[in-house]
């Protein structure tokens, strides 16, 4: 499969290419700030294309989407229309409205899509996602997520994360969307949200780069008309919290952290639950024509729809 880098926009986009050259042919890198490009071209090697239509024209079969949030709508239809599969970076835009757009254009021209979301693939939250599926913990209650890093205080975050066109928001929409979708996945599509959303690093230098002083400290609270509720809590602020998810139902609750997952049922000790196998990643499928369940349009558009909400749900 031949594929293109579509933007070297995200952080991860380095990470995208060294997948895709170990298991396809990737014949050329676009990106719009020239010396992004030309730097990046020359560290591997790779063909640079000039423009988004030289890209277009490329003959490529698939190609992996890095850019700003604020252009996927755009980039992603024109690269569907050009008949090449698509890979995309979360989130996949930053409207419903969009995401519908960009549904039927892939639709439309009957190409593969694939998200990244790539939790849902890791071996102790699918062995959280076992129990829960189940029944072992009766009917669901309660999650939480924390899923937290130091780029704001350790400022190692580039710049354009807090600019707040190309990304939408700041904490939440970047880190917490790894919260958003696992809730949807355990728990489904909340009624409401409600968020707190601060600032809270105080580096100067970090300072400077958010000018548009996006939230860095968030937790964005969600309700189900059953009941139950679900938290999650990011930011770019914080050293040493482990990623944390935490489920209750009304017979047990799990608790997993990336090194365990202990399991709780009734008035019975707590066990440690062995992990399911970790499966290849978003990325990884893609490239290598894998595709497994859970990284899809439905989920993309679930995705921007809990940011919607969050954003609007603000407090």
């Amino acid at each position: 499969m031949k594929t293109v880098i579509c933007g070297l926009w995200h952080v991860h986009a380095e990470g995208y290419y060294k997948t895709a050259a170990q298991y396809t042919d990737v014949i050329g890198v676009y990106e719009p700030n020239e010396a992004w490009r030309k730097a990046f071209c020359e560290k591997y090697g790779v063909k640079e294309f000039a423009t988004f239509e030289e890209l277009l024209a490329s003959g490529a079969d698939a190609a992996i989407v890095s850019t700003s949030t604020d252009t996927h709508t755009e980039v992603i239809c024109r690269l569907a229309a050009a008949g090449m599969d698509v890979f995309t970076e979360k989130v996949l835009a930053l409207t419903s409205a969009e995401c519908d757009k960009i549904a039927a254009a892939v639709a439309e021209n009957g190409v593969k899509f694939v998200i990244s979301m790539p939790h849902k693939y890791a071996g102790w939250i699918r062995a959280m996602k076992k129990i829960v599926d189940s029944g072992e913990l009766g009917k669901l209650n309660f999650f939480r997520f924390r899923n937290a890093h130091n780029g704001s205080t350790g400022n190692w975050l580039p710049r354009h994360f807090y600019d707040a066109r190309e990304c939408g928001g700041g904490a939440m929409i970047d880190l917490g969307a790894h919260g958003m979708y696992l809730a949807d996945w355990f728990c489904g599509m909340p009624e409401t949200a409600k968020s707190v959303f601060t600032l809270a690093c105080t580096n100067p230098e970090t300072a400077e780069k958010n000018t548009d002083r996006v939230e860095d400290n968030a937790v964005t609270v969600m309700q189900y008309a059953d009941g139950c509720i679900a938290i999650n809590e990011t930011g770019f602020v914080s050293v040493g919290f482990p990623m944390t998810l935490e489920i209750g139902g009304e017979n047990g609750c799990i608790v997993g952290n990336g090194s365990t997952v202990t399991k709780t049922v009734g008035r019975n000790a707590p066990v440690e639950v062995a992990f399911e196998e970790t499966l290849p990643m978003p990325i990884e499928q893609f490239c290598t024509g894998n595709i497994l369940e859970g990284c899809g349009m439905e989920e993309a558009n679930h995705l921007t729809r809990l940011m919607e909400m969050a954003y609007a749900g603000t407090v």
